[in-house]
């Protein structure tokens, strides 16, 4: 099985929504992502299987249809619009997103799909998170997880993250605690050698 990734579109917002309310049901308000898309700061990307595609609902053409039907109304004409096309996309397995902050790449979301879990995508998705930071000139990373969520703080830690300090009732559901983790300089020789040893692991283990 052979996943890629590519940035975050608007043609992608019914899949990334429908993966966030699985990912985090609680979260309080809920992720406007259609309006992070317009985020200068911000940047998301999405981990694509590459085998599977998925037929989205027609919901934004058949809106866009409706207006035009209004407007030839009132002008009196009849409405020519065809009626509007299923699209077909690949299916989105997870995503990820980075707010940068002067020389911080600051992860605000990475969810995957419960039945992608446990195959690596998490982990596909915070590598090329690091490569995103770096390529925008970002100096570290920085992220908030709750104090309950060991198996992402494990995986955080493989990756050179280092607990920072705590944000004491942080999430608004249940008011838990955030723990804060940010890795030493991306730059370094000691970071880059880390990611190229666990990129190649990575490799192997979609092979």
């Amino acid at each position: 099985m052979t996943y890629s990734i590519r940035p975050m579109s608007k043609d992608d917002l019914e899949q990334v929504n429908e993966i966030d309310r699985e990912a985090f049901p609680s979260q309080w308000p809920p992720a406007n992502y259609r309006q992070e898309l317009q985020n200068k700061i911000a940047h998301y990307i999405v981990a694509c299987d590459d085998a599977k595609t998925i037929t989205l609902s027609p919901t934004a053409q058949k809106s866009q249809a409706g207006l035009l039907h209004r407007l030839m109304f009132w002008t009196r004409r009849r409405p020519q619009a065809d009626p509007p096309v299923p699209a077909v996309r690949k299916y989105i397995a997870g995503f990820s997103g980075l707010w940068m902050l002067a020389d911080e790449a600051h992860v605000t979301n990475l969810a995957v799909r419960q039945a992608y879990r446990g195959k690596g995508i998490g982990e596909l998705l915070l590598l090329s998170s690091i490569d995103l930071a770096a390529e925008l000139n970002a100096r570290y990373l920085t992220l908030e997880v709750r104090a309950s969520n060991l198996v992402a703080q494990s995986l955080y830690r493989k990756y050179g993250f280092v607990q920072m300090g705590v944000r004491r009732g942080y999430y608004l559901d249940n008011h838990e605690d955030a723990i804060i983790m940010s890795t030493d300089s991306i730059s370094s020789i000691t970071f880059i050698e880390l990611t190229r040893e666990l990129r190649e692991a990575l490799k192997k283990k979609f092979e």
